[in-house]
């Protein structure tokens, strides 16, 4: 190992501590392979998670840059080094890859490599991933090929030192595994629980809507004026129908947080509440870097929640949303002037508002929720999330 006992100790526990701060695989997987990379010196670093068609599910690389690994292509298939890993779950450590009899190429933009250590992430008896590492830097951080003797860059230490790596990325690995399904059915769950509102809801909406318009439809002739009001009955429940459907789409709807971030995606869903609704609706952000994806997710759903709100059922005029940074996390703020509403008189009363939602989605993040509010007040919810 090129690091002094404490600085490697120091090296070690700060990698540890970065993969199991992350709960979404992706994240996990990116955390793995920056930390073996800087933990051992490597120019490249990649790690493959291999999917039943004799290719990988997913495939992190540092070390290549953007433009790089665009240029290079299709995901590798499992083969050649690869391969050999996963099917017989040992270390790998070649002096020069290329001079390997089980070598089959790269693709013309793939980076050059010489020294390679690579082997399985291993979960009882299953492979669920291969981590590897390519060209180890000397000193002067150039990378080395193979010298006279023969000799790979890499040492035994840096194999044993890598293999701890690798038995904590499969328990972060596996976590963040469950998390997902954890969540995945959580939102099935969620999504059940939408659909019976949704059919409750709008099917007794435009049950109403039906009887009223035979009413409007018989009094035509007859009362004119009376079929006029049930005319105009007919168009208000057309209009809370519309409502429902609306609110309904938008808390199915999955958000573009991949491709736009948090504060892209807030800004846009705000400036269409604020064309669709009567009240003024305001967004602001300053700061604010990227969070982990549940987090995002979380902050999202809960100004989705706290602005229906709002714009439902407060009568207010301005709603105002800010997302600010607050030490390595963030803090969502959403500000209405409408008529407020008595906290533990609405929890007593069974109305909660979105409010038990709100907190478990805050609270499933480590977060915190709070929520100020008095009839003729307004209301305030605030929501922290503690970043990465």
């Amino acid at each position: 190992m090129s690091h002094g006992p404490r600085s490697g100790l120091s090296a070690v526990s700060s990698a540890l501590l970065a993969m199991s701060r992350h709960l979404e695989v992706r994240d996990v997987l990116k955390t793995i392979v920056a930390s073996a990379r800087e933990l051992l010196d490597a120019q490249y670093a990649a790690l493959g998670v291999p999917d039943d068609h004799g290719g990988f599910a997913q495939f992190v690389v540092d070390g290549v840059s953007d433009a790089q690994w665009k240029a290079i292509g299709p995901l590798p298939r499992q083969h050649g080094i690869l391969a050999a890993m996963l099917r017989e779950a040992r270390p790998e450590r070649l002096a020069d890859v290329r001079k390997d009899p089980r070598f089959e190429g790269w693709p013309a933009a793939h980076p050059d490599m010489s020294d390679f250590l690579g082997l399985p992430i291993r979960d009882g008896d299953e492979i669920i991933g291969a981590l590897f590492l390519a060209n180890k830097l000397r000193p002067e951080g150039t990378a080395p090929c193979p010298g006279p003797d023969g000799r790979c860059g890499f040492t035994e230490d840096d194999e044993e030192l890598l293999t701890i790596l690798a038995q904590h990325a499969a328990i972060a690995l596996t976590n963040a595994r469950l998390y997902e399904r954890s969540r995945e059915l959580t939102i099935a769950e969620e999504r059940s629980r939408l659909a019976h509102e949704l059919h409750d809801a709008v099917s007794q909406k435009l049950f109403s809507l039906r009887l009223t318009a035979q009413a409007a439809a018989t009094l035509v002739d007859r009362d004119p004026s009376r079929a006029k009001g049930e005319l105009q009955h007919v168009a208000a429940l057309a209009a809370e129908a519309t409502e429902e459907l609306r609110a309904a789409v938008v808390e199915l709807r999955p958000a573009a947080l991949d491709e736009d971030g948090l504060v892209a995606t807030l800004r846009t869903q705000i400036q269409v509440l604020d064309r669709a609704h009567s009240a003024h609706v305001t967004f602001s952000s300053h700061g604010v870097r990227a969070l982990p994806a549940s987090q995002e997710e979380a902050v999202l759903r809960v100004s989705q929640e706290a602005l229906h709100n709002a714009l439902r059922h407060s009568g207010a005029v301005r709603v105002d949303v800010t997302l600010d940074r607050r030490g390595p996390g963030a803090v969502l703020c959403v500000r209405d002037d409408g008529r407020g509403f008595d906290p533990a008189a609405t929890r007593s009363a069974g109305r909660h508002l979105g409010l038990v939602s709100m907190r478990d989605r805050a609270s499933g993040v480590g977060g915190t929720l709070t929520v100020e509010s008095a009839p003729g007040k307004g209301t305030v919810i605030e929501m922290e999330v503690p970043g990465g």
